[in-house]
């Protein structure tokens, strides 16, 4: 009798801790994951690439490093679209690839909430590419001031102000004093400024302020108001109804994310690429399909609102994923995912951080050293202690 097969698409945190748990439990399936990429990216540390203060290489391991070959079958190719009725992955290269139970675990997209000019004009963080990118720009900027002095270069403004956008105007005043000196620019003509109405929402209104007014000493401008429309060299925003403008030579949009486009794509009942899920996390209608991490909304019971997209709930998730994945190859109950926050932290750069941890508030050297600890667990939990300790963050200074 041929085995039943478990597809797994994406090797972001949610599918490879995925992928790790089911290889554990030794199912009585052949399990196959698809990504695009031959690496595993550590998302949370995008920011750092961006910004220039970590290498890419620093924050990614190859997939290989998680893949028990006597169980899994890694597969490099892009999903196109799930046919849900054919129970059919639709792949770029390949031909489609069969499953009978499938985990859709593909991650985020920028959100562009339809503003004029943000897909054309705006750099996001949001893979390996797009923070490569964000790094040669800022630094072509800064070199081609060198030759015109056209001010705007050295303008570099981020839209939103919420945890991604922090750890990367973080980790981008660290950066600036060395760009300076590279470059031989004016330091005085540099501005960095950031446009949004509430900052970090997230956290209470205490730790906010005290992440802004770190920010503010090192020389982030805070705006308020919302992007309404960008333009190469100029960002617009509203605050009320007055419509001002900013010169900038970079556009770093920091203003939300969705989840994949491949589930709209696929024809499932979405709202920005997240489907609301059973309490087993498996999709209604679909008892053979799995969905967590970005493309999932799982109901807080309490606020009657979907928990946050983070990296923390992906892998909770995908510990009772994998559960019920094994459980349904072998004809078994599934049990409910329950969600219990450990808490969050937001870098601020070198020694620096906010944070919220078992309903504790953190800040300053307190908060950077647990992050530390966060990041490191991650890498064991996904990759394992070898990778942590290849990849691991252990400075205590950086």
């Amino acid at each position: 009798m041929r085995k039943k097969r478990i597809v797994i698409l994406g090797a972001g945190y949610g599918g490879l801790r995925t992928l790790k748990r089911l290889q554990e439990f030794h199912p009585n399936a052949d399990i196959v994951i698809i990504n695009k990429n031959d690496y595993h990216c550590e998302v949370t540390s995008l920011h750092e690439v961006a910004a220039g203060t970590t290498n890419a290489e620093k924050i990614c391991y190859p997939i290989s490093f998680v893949i028990d070959r006597e169980q899994a079958t890694f597969v490099q190719d892009t999903v196109l679209r799930v046919d849900r009725e054919g129970k059919k992955v639709i792949l770029k290269q390949g031909g489609p690839l069969s499953y009978d139970f499938l985990l859709i675990s593909l991650g985020f997209e920028s959100e562009t909430f339809g503003i004029q000019g943000i897909e054309e004009y705006a750099l996001a963080i949001s893979d390996i590419p797009s923070v490569q990118s964000i790094r040669r720009h800022i630094e072509e900027q800064f070199s081609k001031w060198a030759e015109d002095h056209k001010d705007e270069r050295l303008t570099i403004a981020v839209g939103g102000a919420g945890f991604t956008s922090f750890e990367f105007l973080g980790e981008l005043t660290e950066r600036l004093p060395k760009l300076i000196r590279r470059y031989h620019v004016d330091g005085s003509k540099v501005r960095v400024v950031c446009i949004e109405s509430t900052v970090l929402p997230m956290f209470d209104r205490k730790l906010a302020g005290y992440g802004t007014s770190k920010l503010s000493a090192r020389g982030v401008e805070f705006v308020t108001g919302r992007v309404v429309r960008v333009l190469p060299d100029q960002v617009y925003y509203k605050n009320g109804d007055e419509l001002h403008a900013i010169h900038a030579g970079t556009f770093v949009w920091g203003g939300g994310v969705r989840g994949s486009s491949i589930i709209a794509a696929s024809g499932f009942r979405q709202r920005r690429g997240r489907v609301q899920v059973n309490g087993d996390l498996t999709v209604p209608g679909y008892p053979d399909i799995l969905i967590i991490g970005d493309c999932s909304a799982v109901i807080d019971p309490d606020s009657g609102r979907p928990y946050p997209t983070t990296a923390q709930i992906a892998i909770m998730q995908a510990d009772y994923a994998a559960y019920n994945l094994k459980a349904l190859a072998e004809g078994h109950t599934l049990k409910n995912f329950i969600y219990k926050s450990k808490g969050t932290v937001c870098s601020l750069g070198r020694k620096d951080a906010v944070g919220q941890v078992m309903g504790q508030n953190l800040k300053g050297y307190p908060a950077f050293f647990m992050k530390k600890i966060i990041e490191n667990r991650s890498l064991v939990k996904i990759g394992g202690l070898e990778t942590m300790l290849k990849k691991g963050r252990f400075g205590l200074s950086k």
